[in-house]
């Protein structure tokens, strides 16, 4: 005689157990949200929707931050070394060399942001016996906050950058770098060298979306008494932002925009909001 079932058991049913865990309209709707959010991810680096493991992130995502926060790390610990990193024939083609701002060590530079705005006498006097002043343009590297983004996007910039600046006809002054630099260091440079528009390329500041950004910001006569206003700015220099081709070509139009005007900063943007209102 079978036994009689207990209220709190479940009879087994073959058929059921077998049965998709879903229904077909399911697996669609999940299909489609999929196809969506590959397609939003595909135009930004921003981790969209990771899903969770208990309170916290899947394995696979904890593990890429951790990964993308030690390359930051990394990005603005590092300290520059021109022949390790640009190598010896990219330095003789372009005949950098390198002097160094007061901050005189990396704790210093990242204490001290004050002391990678200004030359220490011995840079003064370097620039000035090897660099002719009065460019039309002068180009600075810079290591910033990132030494990743500086030799990355710079070898690709500098070529580009120095064919559009003679095909204009212009005076380019001697590219050199600057070590633990911040970009109040454009004012020194003016004040020493005097040129029309100086332009400075400087890793920028990493986050987790990329540690191999560079940053150009400029000038038009740049001198001590400028701020942020009186500088321009084209960022996002990287792989996944602006290239570095397409930000040669930018630099080299605002520089001649800005020749032209005979400003910069937030007046040469108010100038040309005029323009286009009239």
């Amino acid at each position: 005689m079978p036994r009689e079932m207990k209220p709190h058991e479940k009879r087994c049913d073959t058929k059921d157990s077998l049965a998709p865990a879903t229904s077909p309209n399911l697996l669609q709707s999940e299909l489609v949200e999929t196809e969506f959010l590959e397609k939003v991810r595909a135009r930004t680096p921003a981790r969209l929707l990771l899903g969770r493991a208990g309170a916290g992130y899947p394995t696979a995502a904890q593990l890429d931050l951790r990964q993308a926060h030690a390359a930051a790390r990394d990005a603005v610990r590092a300290e520059l070394d021109l022949e390790k990193q640009f190598g010896a024939e990219f330095l003789n083609r372009w005949g950098l060399f390198e002097v160094s701002t007061s901050a005189r060590s990396k704790d210093e530079y990242l204490l001290r942001p004050d002391l990678g705005r200004f030359f220490p006498e011995t840079s003064r006097a370097e620039i000035l016996r090897r660099v002719t002043p009065q460019s039309n343009l002068q180009i600075v590297i810079g290591d910033g906050l990132s030494v990743t983004a500086v030799f990355l996007q710079v070898p690709q910039m500098l070529p580009r950058l120095y064919e559009r600046a003679n095909s204009c006809g212009w005076k380019l002054g001697q590219i050199f770098v600057v070590r633990h630099c911040r970009v109040g260091i454009l004012n020194q440079i003016g004040e020493l060298l005097q040129p029309s528009v100086a332009v400075l390329l400087i890793g920028e500041r990493p986050g987790l979306a990329t540690a191999e950004s560079l940053s150009a910001y400029m000038a038009y006569r740049p001198q001590l008494t400028h701020t942020d206003a009186d500088r321009n700015l084209i960022s996002n220099i990287h792989a996944r932002g602006v290239s570095p081709s397409d930000a040669a070509d930018r630099i080299i139009h605002l520089a001649a925009t800005m020749m032209t005007a005979k400003i910069s900063g937030t007046q040469l943007q108010a100038e040309e909001t005029r323009s286009l209102e009239q």
